[in-house]
């Protein structure tokens, strides 16, 4: 038996079940059992018993939320790396533990990112759709014609965890590796890429570039209509990290006009509420949100929570703590 249960955990979001048992094995562990996302008012009301809520990306935690949420509840753990989703100022008011997912994601999100600037440099769309639509005639030398990744020049905006992940993948490719980032990292960590304290200067070299930042005020719409006009003729951009660091006001006539060649998306502001432009441009690679989305990395996450948790309710550090 678990040192911790008979603590009441409630999770919120649908999980595989290899991650379900992790917390089933730790806590008092209760589920969101309806196929789909809780509403304000469910999430409240079915984590009222519990100590610790564990929530994901979709479960919005403002602080009018926050405010709501059963006095018992000591901790607030969520299920992604990604935590702009809780108001973390009004957790620390109502001195709520906070956990989430650092690092156990950022392989998965790396290989996720080489398969959006393959499959928008390669016109993956199209070439599927001309394979299942039966018009393929056979091959021509004018064919779909696509742009090289090999040794081209890479823009990557957040050299975090994730954005050095991607940075050692796109090194067998013989891209040239070039970042933007709050600040430069040590040699050693940097390993030959350039850093440009502008983004100015990265835009103007990046045949692709990569959005690997987190959302904030500060990067909303961080890739406008003048940063799009600063990338080179025929550039691909690629999003790993949030939509709304991508105005899609700017985005999509670039790519309607040819100004950019391609995007390759894993994310998009509204989601999954999209731009409709975004299900029908053919040099659009889209993918629904999908870049941890392998069952490694799903248990992962679930382990580094639950250790989590438990290191928080024995007043250990826990090192996934953002509150």
């Amino acid at each position: 038996m678990s040192r911790f249960s008979s603590v009441r955990v409630f999770v919120a979001c649908r999980l595989p079940t290899e991650c379900r048992a992790l917390f089933s094995q730790a806590f008092d562990a209760r589920f969101n059992e309806h196929d789909r996302t809780l509403t304000p008012d469910e999430l409240i009301h079915e984590s009222a018993g519990a100590q610790v809520l564990v929530g994901t990306a979709t479960d919005r935690l403002d602080a009018t939320a926050i405010a709501r949420l059963s006095s018992r509840i000591r901790i607030v753990a969520t299920y992604s790396v990604g935590h702009d989703h809780i108001d973390l100022a009004a957790a620390r008011d109502r001195r709520l533990t906070v956990l989430y997912t650092p690092d156990v994601l950022s392989d998965a999100c790396a290989d996720t990112a080489l398969l959006l600037m393959l499959g928008a440099a390669r016109r993956v769309v199209e070439s599927g759709d001309l394979v299942r639509s039966g018009a393929w005639t056979g091959w021509t030398p004018l064919q779909l014609l696509g742009r090289d990744v090999h040794g081209a020049r890479l823009g990557i905006i957040g050299m975090g965890r994730i954005g050095r992940a991607i940075a050692r993948r796109v090194r067998g490719f013989d891209m040239a590796v070039h970042y933007h980032n709050r600040s430069r990292l040590a040699a050693e960590v940097e390993a030959e890429a350039r850093f440009h304290p502008t983004l100015d200067t990265l835009l103007a070299v990046s045949d692709f570039l990569c959005i690997a930042c987190p959302a904030s005020p500060e990067t909303r719409h961080l890739i406008d209509a003048d940063r799009i006009e600063q990338l080179p003729q025929g550039a691909i951009v690629v999003n790993i990290a949030r939509g709304e660091v991508i105005d899609d006001r700017a985005l999509i006539p670039a790519l309607r006009s040819g100004r950019l060649f391609a995007a390759g998306l894993d994310v998009f502001e509204n989601e999954p509420d999209i731009a409709a432009a975004y299900r029908t441009l053919p040099n659009v690679f889209a993918l629904p949100h999908i870049g941890s989305s392998t069952l490694e990395t799903r248990v992962a996450m679930a382990r580094l929570l639950v250790d989590g948790i438990a290191a928080s309710l024995a007043g250990e550090a826990a090192g996934n703590r953002l509150a």
